[in-house]
């Protein structure tokens, strides 16, 4: 069937080129490397915290680009006081293969494997953080692997809901039901924490209200106003970092009184 191919091209935008490292952005890095159970070699990078630390974040990146377009997230987060270890998907970057639902699940279980073996690393105090695409693929980790909390940023319902929208001359049930978070997220256990743009025209903000109404237990929502898809911590970064700080935080006071 060629339908599955075609909704790839639709969906991963890959660049191999790092034009960017954390040292651009002033901040102290090392490189990572490690391989997948179905044996590709993916890239990432360690940065610590320059903050007294909250915890450390394992940053899924969104379906375009690669971890060299996600400085800024990089900046914010090490200055909040978090520890993060971002990558790149197969295909992305560095990192060897080609991208597909089932290898970027992969390559997060991988990821999450690097994160533990990083000096200091506390296992009580891992948060995920999946942007876009990024946040399927950090929910479905977060299903296995449960970890302190889950960010969701500008995350979609599915590829079917999403292909319903951007390409309504392709046959729904043609679309494969890749990222089913929607029909995922109830079995969620972790802490979860959604930040949309108000103004997102890729993934609408009723895409986070679906996801944020079908979770399950502790759970927040903010909506960063005038902010859209591509543009959210160029227009709402401070904001941004301060509301996955605080949260962090009240998740942190909790465990230490119970």
């Amino acid at each position: 069937m060629l339908i599955r191919p075609l909704v790839n091209a639709l969906l991963y935008f890959p660049s191999r080129t790092i034009a960017k490292t954390p040292a651009t952005a002033g901040l102290t890095f090392a490189d990572v490397t490690f391989d997948t159970e179905d044996r590709e070699r993916l890239h990432g990078w360690w940065i610590r915290a320059r903050a007294p630390s909250l915890g450390h974040v394992l940053l899924c990146h969104g379906n375009a680009g690669n971890v060299a377009d996600r400085l800024p997230h990089l900046e914010l987060l090490t200055s909040a006081g978090f520890d993060v270890l971002a990558f790149d998907y197969r295909g992305y970057g560095h990192s060897t293969g080609r991208p597909s639902e089932h290898g970027l699940y992969r390559d997060a279980r991988a990821a999450h494997g690097a994160l533990l073996r990083q000096r200091g690393v506390d296992p009580t105090r891992i948060f995920y953080l999946g942007e876009s695409l990024g946040g399927a693929v950090a929910l479905a980790l977060a299903l296995e692997l449960s970890p302190t909390g889950l960010i969701l940023q500008s995350t979609f319902t599915s590829v079917r809901d999403m292909a319903r929208m951007h390409y309504p001359l392709i046959p729904p049930a043609l679309v494969p039901d890749a990222y089913p978070s929607l029909r995922l997220i109830g079995s969620l256990r972790a802490p979860l924490l959604v930040l949309h743009g108000e103004r997102d025209e890729i993934v609408p903000v009723m895409h986070a209200e679906a996801l944020m109404d079908a979770a399950p237990g502790r759970k927040r929502m903010q909506v960063f106003s005038g902010a859209g898809h591509n543009d959210l911590l160029a227009s709402a970064g401070p904001e941004w970092a301060r509301a996955i700080s605080a949260w962090a935080r009240e998740l942190g006071l909790e465990r230490l009184a119970s």
